[in-house]
């Protein structure tokens, strides 16, 4: 890219941010110094550019330059107003169209490398042969030793039917293995596992954000677990981060009656108007509901909760989301690239502001939740939020201004070094394990994960022998830095992590996670809070308290 394009290119954004055309009118501080037009300030952008390039150093690198400018520019209006490289408009779509091209594996980054962690099943990596376990050594040739998980995302991801050449280190094998993979479609689920709580309640993962097949996935999940006699359903949301709208209109179809308003949006420009979106109908199911969220579920996540939360329909079980209530509507731009600009803002169907303060300026603070505690304290008293109080229909006074905040708060299972070095170390295990290196439990290798999403209760349990061939080896192997006293003080933690590894290795990424949840203080908070699930639903539909 040349230094023109870079001028140019920052004058069409700038000048369509402030004046409309391409971008739809903004704003423009009235109050500010009037000679601060547009015309000066790409003319300072021009000079400031030619003074760089006369005078600087080194080789001058214009398309960052330009990203960087442009990124800058929308992050002085608020933090979600994002520039976005080819690279990265790309996996937008990407990820809206619930799949992108690459191999298909779940990865992880160990202390020594990045590692297979699962293997998607019908994916380009699942025919050509990668397993658990895999350390991967080389990419197309590049060395992969010191890479991070997202280095080895990003090179082995790239267009349909091109090949990558990965080269893998596997326990069985005493050299190195060579794989030419052509990349394919690799899906990207909204949801990422459903199954059988006990007492008949179901749980779902809607994790994988809101992407064009989330309703759709969401009923064929429910009709499986009505199947298996389900009569109250846990809905995960942690760490949703949001996605596409009318889905998340869709999911609260699904428990509030049609035409009842799930959102509201005000802004300019084409929300000059409030707009109400309502529930678009469908089947609709009256079974208990509650709703799990933390700090990493977001802008459609939180729509969903709160108008659970507003209409009495179900109970919030988490922690405080992330409290992300601008809209953001996306502008292609040229040689495409792209950016996303705030246009309105989110409100519960009682009133309430999804999005938290910003007023700080500090994008860092923004995202971490800095000064806010961390979710250990999640149950402390916290002072009333600023923000006008609502009461909904049914009689409750919520605040507004700082996204969802659960009905029951409950923080999530600690962790702390120690943990950390039990996860490592379970998995180092269980890789010699899988491959039927560790004496005396040949009978647990793994030629294949048969990609079953669930583990059924009795399966995979750790014996006594097992957790001791387990410690054994890893006190052995110094690099986990783990003693024997380590080790038995957390004894129930270590043998969950090493069931979890199990039936990661033998059934799939998600079969893994269920062993996880099995201990989850916030799942089984939610199992506790399914009788308040009932009694709200009882009241809502004696008394329709609906708008």
């Amino acid at each position: 890219m040349n230094k023109k394009f870079a001028t140019l290119a920052f004058i069409v954004v700038f000048l369509g941010a402030l004046g409309g055309g391409l971008f739809g009118r903004l704003p423009i501080n009235t109050s500010a110094d009037a000679s601060v037009s547009p015309e000066k300030i790409t003319s300072d952008y021009r000079e400031a550019l030619e003074v760089v390039n006369a005078n600087y150093v080194g080789k001058v690198d214009h398309e960052n330059i330009l990203d960087s400018t442009i990124q800058g520019m929308l992050w002085t209006l608020d933090p979600h107003s994002s520039f976005f490289t080819r690279d990265e408009f790309r996996k937008l779509y990407e990820e809206q169209a619930s799949q992108f091209y690459g191999i298909g594996v779940s990865i992880l980054q160990r202390r020594d490398g990045v590692y297979v962690q699962s293997v998607i099943p019908n994916t380009p990596a699942d025919k050509a042969g990668i397993r658990y376990g895999d350390k991967f050594l080389q990419v197309d040739d590049k060395s992969a030793k010191d890479w991070s998980s997202a280095e080895v995302s990003k090179n082995v991801r790239g267009e349909r039917g091109t090949t990558v050449k990965v080269q893998i280190e596997r326990v069985s094998s005493a050299k190195p293995l060579d794989f030419e993979i052509v990349r394919g479609g690799v899906p990207l689920p909204s949801i990422r596992n459903y199954f059988m709580l006990p007492n008949g309640a179901g749980y779902i993962g809607l994790t994988g954000g809101f992407q064009e097949t989330t309703a759709e996935e969401l009923d064929a999940a429910i009709a499986d677990l009505e199947k298996q006699g389900m009569k109250s359903l846990v809905l995960d949301l942690r760490g949703n981060p949001g996605g596409l709208l009318p889905q998340a209109i869709e999911v609260v179809s699904r428990f509030v009656p049609q035409g009842q308003t799930v959102v509201s949006v005000k802004g300019r420009a084409r929300y000059a108007k409030t707009q109400e979106l309502r529930t678009v109908g469908g089947d609709m199911h009256n079974f208990p509901l509650v709703v799990l969220i933390n700090g990493g579920s977001a802008s459609a996540s939180e729509i969903v909760a709160g108008a659970v939360q507003d209409y009495g329909r179900g109970v919030i079980v988490g922690t405080d989301s992330f409290g992300k209530g601008l809209v953001q509507r996306v502008f292609p731009l040229p040689y495409g690239t792209g950016l996303t600009l705030t246009t309105a803002r989110y409100y519960t169907p009682f009133g309430r502001s999804l999005q938290k303060d910003y007023s700080s300026g500090s994008i860092y603070d923004y995202y971490t939740h800095q000064g806010e505690g961390d979710e250990a304290a999640a149950t402390e008293a916290k002072p009333k939020p600023a923000g006008s109080p609502v009461t909904t229909a049914g009689g409750r006074v919520l605040y507004g201004g700082r996204g969802i905040e659960p009905d029951i708060k409950v923080p999530a299972l600690a962790y702390n070094a120690l943990r950390y070095r039990l996860n490592e170390a379970a998995f180092y295990f269980v890789r010699q394990l899988a491959a039927g290196k560790v004496q005396g439990f040949e009978n647990y290798k793994v030629e294949k994960q048969n990609y079953s999403t669930t583990i059924q209760p009795n399966e995979l349990q750790i014996v006594d022998k097992l957790f001791e061939s387990f410690r054994n080896y890893t006190v052995t192997n110094k690099e986990n830095g783990l003693t024997a006293e380590n080790i038995n003080s957390q004894i129930d933690y270590a043998k969950s992590r090493l069931r979890e590894e199990l039936a990661t290795a033998n059934y799939s990424n998600e079969a893994g996670i269920q062993v996880l949840l099995e201990n989850d203080p916030q799942v089984l908070k939610a199992l506790e809070a399914i009788p308040e699930a009932k009694r709200f639903l009882e009241k809502n539909l004696a008394n329709k308290a609906v708008r």
